[in-house]
């Protein structure tokens, strides 16, 4: 029964991310154009809706430990899609925000509740780990129809399509609705007795990984600042298409190389080293010839790739198995506060140190990826002795 279920889930994650692409392609320009805010509005409301998600995170991974963590989970998924369905009727700023707020704020603490239940349903740690690698696999070539689609919908300008592309995301989530609460019931467990805010072993080692996940933004916002200065501009855009497809066919194999606790804290260091070596390729293109640059950036995704299949795996494996079980929402809400903190600076992460230091930037994130990378065994050795010992 719960190898059906989390077929399903793969499956419905897929429908889910598929509206999303669609979504994501077209949010800005139906705000700015249909709608008509100005920009700097629709940044402020971005920019406060992520900050209530990072506050809810951990109180909504909780409730799943409280309650059944397959209501928590549809129910922050069907609130989500209840409030994107509601942006055709907003009218006013102050809608909005509220609308916003409530679309974005749940998505963190949604996704600890689900994996919380998939913890709850899937007792080995690996089988845990490759069953969230699959459902990636499953969002990555969602997200790619979903933008496809996206890019028909931009290219018709029309607030019907638009329109239609919410209405499509609405039954994306409705889908995952659905599937989520048709999962079997989690195991049974006491309530927990502490909370993971005060576990600083396992709060240093899933902040120290998140560390890593800066990898997102040096492909959509690093390179494209970087490369838009003396190569092509479409270069960019392949890398993110080689990324795409390299994590479809490569993510649940990288698993492997992160099945135990302390092969995710080597993966993870080697991941932060292979990242910093893209990142000093990349400084180093700026200063070659045109084709010489377009080689060495494109061997730079290629290690890109390397070390985001192995952030991935290893921030999987290290947040569940590091985890108290009995209180695994709160502990994977925990974790993805961490990564969406460091997803908030990101972006200005790379474009304040490409812009104010050109090729130094780069060394920058190199130092940071290679620290960071370099600290987690260590940390994950003391954070398992703790385990073992409680």
């Amino acid at each position: 029964m719960v190898e059906t279920w989390l077929r399903r889930l793969m499956w419905g994650r897929g429908v889910s991310a598929a509206g999303d692409g669609l979504w994501f392609t077209t949010w800005a320009l139906y705000f700015t154009r249909v709608v008509g805010l100005p920009p700097v509005v629709v940044g402020v409301a971005m920019a406060v809706a992520g900050g209530a998600g990072l506050a809810a995170a951990v109180p909504l991974g909780a409730l799943a430990d409280r309650f059944d963590a397959r209501h928590v989970a549809a129910a922050t998924t069907g609130v989500r899609g209840l409030a994107v369905a509601c942006y055709p009727f907003v009218d006013a700023t102050w809608a909005f925000v509220l609308v916003t707020v409530v679309f974005v704020a749940p998505a963190n603490g949604g996704n600890a509740a689900r994996t919380a239940l998939l913890a709850g349903l899937v007792v080995d740690d690996a089988a845990r780990v490759d069953a969230l690698a699959r459902q990636r696999v499953a969002q990555h070539v969602g997200y790619a129809a979903g933008a496809g689609g996206g890019a028909l919908v931009l290219g018709l300008d029309d607030p019907a399509a638009y329109h239609a592309a919410i209405a499509v995301n609405a039954a994306g989530f409705a889908v995952l609705v659905v599937v989520l609460l048709l999962a079997p019931r989690p195991r049974r467990l006491p309530r927990p007795s502490a909370s993971p805010l005060r576990d600083r072993p396992y709060l240093a080692v899933v902040g120290t990984t998140a560390v890593l996940s800066l990898c997102w933004a040096m492909l959509s916002t690093g390179v494209p600042l970087w490369t838009s200065r003396t190569l092509p501009l479409s270069l960019s855009g392949v890398l993110v298409v080689v990324s795409s497809v390299g994590i479809a066919l490569l993510q649940v194999p990288a698993t492997r190389l992160a099945g135990t606790t302390p092969g995710a804290a080597r993966t993870a260091a080697v991941s932060g080293a292979v990242l910093a070596a893209a990142c000093l390729l990349l400084a180093l293109s700026g200063s070659l010839g045109r084709h010489v640059g377009v080689a060495v950036v494109v061997v730079a995704g290629l290690l890109h790739l390397a070390g985001e299949l192995g952030y991935v795996a290893a921030s999987w494996q290290l947040s569940l198995s590091l985890m108290r079980e009995e209180a695994r929402g709160a502990y994977q809400g925990v974790a993805e506060a961490a990564t969406a903190t460091v997803q908030m600076v990101g972006p200005a992460f790379f474009t304040v140190g490409l812009t104010a230091l050109g090729a130094g930037g780069w060394l920058l994130a190199a130092g940071v990826f290679l620290a960071a990378g370099a600290a987690v065994p260590g940390l994950v050795r003391r954070a398992d002795r703790q385990v073992l010992t409680s």
